[in-house]
């Protein structure tokens, strides 16, 4: 993907009220695309907001049923959680929850599935990391070609609110665009 003057911007974690929703109205303003990368349960609870995802021509992909780490479950739980959530999300895209996933599971699902990760880290959810040092990263670090990944959950909420505006700004400012997973 490093071949284009495009970024994948992502969020995990989602949907939930509130946050989701103020995502979703930046990224109408800002006239951008991004790809969604939903828990099952929260699809569940909230399928009329994860509607409201696809009617606003965003990707989705699955992360799982109930955010299951890879690396404490078992092959058959996390397939099946997998799948539970593919029920319910129905796409081909695939991130593992914490980016973790074994190799056992990563030759399962790949017949499947696209695994995703990322190759930037917002750390967003992380409160050692200052909002100043996230918007310093990416004046620096992001590429063209890179998967950027934040979160839409209550964690990262207040914090999602004031780097999010101020990045997509400096993404822009680097004179790049933002484009979707397929």
């Amino acid at each position: 993907m490093r071949k284009t003057n495009k970024v994948y911007l992502t969020f995990d974690d989602g949907p939930q009220p509130e946050i989701t929703e103020w995502v979703l109205n930046l990224l109408k303003q800002y006239q951008i695309k991004a790809t969604f990368f939903c828990v099952g349960e929260n699809v569940v609870k909230h399928n009329e907001l994860f509607q409201r995802i696809i009617e606003d021509g965003h990707a989705i992909g699955n992360h799982s049923m109930r955010h299951e780490r890879g690396t404490r479950t078992s092959l058959d739980e996390y397939v099946k959680s997998i799948d539970e959530a593919d029920a319910h999300i129905q796409s081909s895209l695939f991130r593992p929850p914490y980016g973790r996933i074994t190799l056992r599971q990563t030759w399962k699902l790949r017949k499947k599935y696209r695994i995703v990760m990322w190759s930037w880290l917002s750390y967003d959810y992380d409160h050692s990391v200052s909002t100043k040092r996230i918007l310093s990263n990416a004046k620096k670090d992001v590429q063209s070609g890179d998967i950027l990944v934040f979160h839409d959950n209550i964690k990262s909420f207040e914090r999602l609110k004031e780097i999010l505006p101020q990045f997509l700004d400096v993404v822009k400012s680097k004179g790049f665009s933002f484009d979707v997973i397929n």
